[in-house]
């Protein structure tokens, strides 16, 4: 899948430690690039576990919900705090369908609850109606953020 926009690995560690060097009380999370976590739990441990030691960045956001569950709880289990993200995805914008309103509550809800359960430790909700997004933030335990999103 080509991304338009894509970034590089080292890219993101580049800008991310001059981000890490400049704050000094702001938690810090890195957004993961494509493919850096589709491609296995491994590599996603490894190249997560970079962006932690070269960024000096607290945690790292990870795009998906049930499908990327088992990355999520990998990376959790390895000691990296994790920031999911569902609704409308940028790394894979062209895969589902454009930039749009995400709608279909049950998969929503789905995704964001497996994101939680999977140890992430807060969820951001990205182009979701606020009626859904209030559903959502209801049903979970950790912090939701809502992006792009609004009046359906």
């Amino acid at each position: 899948m080509f991304v338009a926009d894509a970034v590089t690995l080292d890219q993101i560690i580049y800008h991310a430690e001059i981000v890490g060097r400049a704050v000094q009380r702001a938690l810090v999370i890195v957004d993961m690039p494509f493919p850096t976590f589709q491609i296995s739990p491994t590599s996603a441990i490894a190249n997560a576990a970079r962006i932690i030691q070269e960024t000096r960045s607290q945690a790292v956001k990870q795009e998906g919900g049930t499908e990327q569950a088992a990355t999520i709880a990998a990376l959790v289990g390895a000691g990296i705090p994790v920031m999911g993200h569902v609704g409308l995805r940028p790394q894979t914008v062209h895969q589902m369908g454009g930039y749009k309103v995400h709608r279909d509550a049950a998969k929503l809800v789905a995704d964001a609850q497996a994101a939680q359960d999977a140890g992430a430790f807060a969820v951001v909700l990205e182009c979701i109606p606020s009626d859904i997004a209030a559903e959502i933030s209801q049903r979970l335990t950790v912090p939701t953020i809502g992006i792009g999103a609004g009046k359906g």
